[in-house]
């Protein structure tokens, strides 16, 4: 039957004390006996109002108690999940609800009136569903989430569960529409470890009272996904710590606020936190440089980062804040999990971009050669195993990023890497942001990094505009620390020592505001269009 999450948090539903905390959001506690009633009440209602198993449920909220609710229960009522963008306009809103076939929208209350706007283009959407603050939904066309989930017995619903049913995970990734990624749970756990807990010295269970056993004897602690539940970091994250019995706590702000973030560590002892690279690591460190010893973190044991490379300053400069955590680099995306990973400690760590690379990868040219490594040649990793069975309604795109290869199917989203003679990967950029100038390529993360390190510069990216010499001309665009002056010569020269030439920005541009989405990932197309516009180039 393979493994199924509704199946597994039923499985830890039973084992787990009642009264212990399952998710937390602000003064709100709801505990595992609740979650366990609640989520089997909206699961057997959602069925009882017509849905069908493989029916998708969009996910338009954002963090709190709902999303988590929401998704154990459709993985009871076997459901499909659907992540929305909450900063999506209506136009793109339409598009993920409509390219999804969603037959029912979860959306909190704040977002009605995108709601109402685009209901009538909506016609398959069968159930609208309000995350309301008060008893009733503002929207007459909706029903209340809370009513769904306290009416009933909360019993467990009594259906079989197959590891073949999925979760769609849409992502924007840097050209063309929003893509929907479809996993099966059972390779989502296959590929998040399987239940393995390294840590604590547990293999991977093989059965569910195997996970069970292991949960009572080393039960999950609770964890904060700084970032959104609709990404797949804080999404895959959130789902690991339920599945082990752990907590989910959430944030109260509609905006990161590592002010807040650090009163919650200290107030409800959290154990684990979930990043997005420097977009979240910066502010995090920065808060506790201006006010040393103002909070208690001796409870929290690990942070994990994905999605987007995070500096090593930064993680050492959390380090000496709390020189117990082990600070994790995953090396995944959303068509992918277990590229690679680095761990830094106070004892040791690892340089920037450079990953131990996962189980089932390898790294092949642009003709599908596999590289051997210390051959300096750069490729695309790939990794097979448990992948994604490929994208919702785009056979093309499929074929493309999960390419068949001597038999074996992979995953291969576009990141570029290294190999080096110890099988270590370096981390080089995505190859669809990557810039071809004067017959050179240049990955802007390279880049980046090293912009990131001169005095002053808060964040940059890099990208590449027209030129009639180069082609491509290389651009920064950095975000500075205040009204602090950059040099542009001085910044130019701090990147020439530590890179080829050809890699140094022709220019270097200054903007107040990257305007990276809310889980830290660029806008190179964005930013692109504003090098462009400082320059004169159309």
């Amino acid at each position: 039957m393979g493994w199924n999450y509704g199946d597994i948090l039923d499985a830890v539903g039973r084992v787990v004390p009642a009264d212990k905390p399952c998710l937390v959001h602000g003064e709100r506690v709801i505990s595992w006996g609740d979650f366990n009633r609640r989520t089997n009440n909206l699961a057997r209602r959602l069925i009882n109002r017509g849905a069908l198993a493989g029916d998708k449920v969009a996910f338009y909220m954002r963090n709190g108690p709902a999303y988590s609710e929401t998704l154990g229960a459709c993985f009871k009522a076997r459901l499909v999940h659907v992540n929305v963008n909450y900063r999506y306009v209506d136009e793109e809103l339409w598009y993920i609800l409509d390219n999804s076939d969603s037959k029912i929208v979860v959306y909190d209350a704040e977002f009605v009136d995108h709601v109402a706007a685009l209901r009538q283009r909506l016609p398959d959407v069968e159930l609208w569903i309000e995350v309301a603050d008060g008893e009733m939904p503002r929207a007459d066309f909706a029903v209340s989430l809370e009513d769904l989930m306290e009416i009933g017995d909360g019993e467990p619903l009594k259906i079989d569960r197959l590891g073949d049913d999925l979760l769609l995970l849409y992502t924007g990734g840097t050209t063309g529409m929003p893509k929907g990624v479809m996993w099966a749970q059972d390779d989502i756990w296959h590929a998040g470890g399987g239940g393995a807990n390294p840590a604590n010295g547990m293999m991977p269970p093989e059965d569910l009272d195997a996970h069970c056993a292991n949960v009572e004897k080393s039960p999950g602690g609770s964890l904060i996904p700084c970032c959104p539940l609709m990404h797949g970091t804080g999404l895959l994250t959130s789902m690991g710590a339920l599945a082990n019995g752990g907590a989910v706590v959430t944030l109260t702000g509609q905006s990161f606020d590592p002010a807040e973030l650090w009163r919650t560590v200290q107030d409800r002892q959290v154990a684990s936190l979930a990043i997005v690279g420097d977009a979240f690591g910066k502010p995090m460190l920065r808060e506790l440089d201006d006010h040393p010893g103002r909070y208690d973190l001796t409870s929290l044991l690990s942070i994990i980062s994905s999605g987007v490379m995070w500096s090593p300053e930064v993680k050492q400069g959390l380090l000496k804040h709390n020189h117990r955590m082990v600070l994790t680099d995953s090396f995944g995306a959303s068509e992918a999990i277990g590229f690679g990973r680095s761990d830094t400690t106070a004892d040791g760590s690892t340089e920037v971009a450079q990953f131990a690379i996962g189980e089932n990868c390898k790294v092949f040219t642009d003709d599908l050669r596999e590289i051997e490594p210390g051959s300096d040649l750069a490729g695309f990793v790939a990794r097979s195993g448990p992948i994604p069975r490929g994208y919702y309604k785009d056979p093309e795109k499929t074929a493309k990023t999960f390419p068949v290869i001597d038999g074996v199917r992979y995953s291969m989203p576009g990141d570029y890497c290294k190999v080096a003679a110890d099988g270590t990967l370096i981390l080089l950029g995505r190859g669809s942001v990557c810039i071809n100038t004067a017959g050179e390529k240049v990955y802007p993360e390279e880049v980046e990094e090293v912009l990131k390190t001169y005095p002053g510069v808060v964040d940059a990216l890099v990208v590449g505009v027209p030129d009639e010499k180069w082609g491509q001309m290389v651009t920064a665009v950095v975000q500075r620390d205040g009204n602090l002056t950059l040099d542009e010569a001085a910044v130019q020269a701090h990147v020439r020592a530590c890179l080829a030439g050809y890699k140094t920005p022709k220019r270097v541009l200054i903007k107040d505001d990257l305007n990276r989405a809310s889980n830290g990932k660029a806008d190179y197309k964005g930013i692109a269009e504003y090098a462009r516009a400082q320059l004169g180039i159309s």
